[in-house]
């Protein structure tokens, strides 16, 4: 276990901790913005094409779409429990904990590549690429540009927090987490719960309502 290292303008430790969560604090609430703009989209667009989305939920593999939520709340454990152990100093604990999260993300990201086959071949595509023979509703190409943009948005966000939770889990082998030092798991976990928290929102915005 090693003590974590103080940046010269910092007076210690503690307030370098806090200085990092505060960024990551204030970087998610643009991530926050982004996503909230989405998701005025997704509201304008189905109050003015409501056939169009309704068709287009009942058309989506709810099974595939509930398996992934799963996955995503599971792994959100993983990384809680990852910092709560990196915190302790059971920094091989942390490791493997971060290592089954990561296991999670790549499933994650699995199902989601076979759905979008299904969709690719099935004819369900964004704009001018619609040409499904089953779904006839008016804008039923709105309905799956929002959803590619929502779903690839936040696969590309789930990318991003797979990389974040492999770079914390570097130290975690190294064995350097402990009590004064597990700022890099804390701020990784948070952004992961936020990858997690926006899918809670899609999963029934896109599969169920």
């Amino acid at each position: 276990m090693a003590e974590a290292r103080v940046a010269h303008h910092f007076p210690d430790a503690a307030t370098q901790h806090h200085a990092s969560l505060f960024g990551m604090w204030l970087f998610l609430s643009t991530e926050v913005l982004l996503f909230a703009g989405l998701f005025v989209a997704y509201g304008c667009y189905r109050f003015v094409l409501p056939e169009a989305f309704v068709e287009g939920s009942r058309a989506m593999h709810t099974w595939l779409g509930l398996t992934n939520t799963v996955v995503l709340i599971a792994s959100s454990l993983a990384v809680a429990l990852a910092h709560q152990a990196a915190a302790a100093g059971a920094n091989r604990l942390a490791f493997w904990l971060l290592c089954a999260a990561l296991l999670a993300g790549v499933l994650f990201l699995g199902i989601k590549a076979v759905e979008y086959v299904e969709h690719f071949h099935a004819g369900e595509l964004p704009g001018k690429w619609f040409h499904s023979p089953t779904l006839k509703a008016p804008g039923m190409p709105i309905f799956y540009a929002v959803y590619f943009l929502a779903t690839g948005l936040h696969a590309l966000h789930v990318g991003v927090g797979m990389a974040l939770l492999t770079w914390a889990a570097v130290p975690a082998w190294k064995g350097l987490y402990g009590p004064g030092n597990h700022a890099l798991v804390e701020n990784a976990g948070l952004y992961w719960h936020l990858v997690d928290l926006v899918w809670i929102f899609l999963f029934p915005l896109l599969y169920l309502v």
